[in-house]
């Protein structure tokens, strides 16, 4: 079960995409809106196929 940090982390990161996606409204509508969604995909979509460590605190 992640940490409650881990969570907290993940939370913020959904408001921070809420709060883009409020200004693309803002600022040109649907279209804008549809943009902004596409980059939100691509970056999700990057984190999601991401290598990431097998072990946390990297031994050397």
């Amino acid at each position: 079960m992640p940490s409650e940090k881990r969570l907290n982390v993940n939370l913020l990161d959904q408001l921070d995409l809420l709060e883009r996606l409020k200004m693309a409204d803002k600022e040109g509508g649907y279209e804008k809106m549809k943009q902004q969604l596409m980059i939100e995909k691509r970056c999700v979509e990057r984190k999601l196929y991401q290598k990431t460590p097998l072990m946390e605190g990297g031994r050397d």
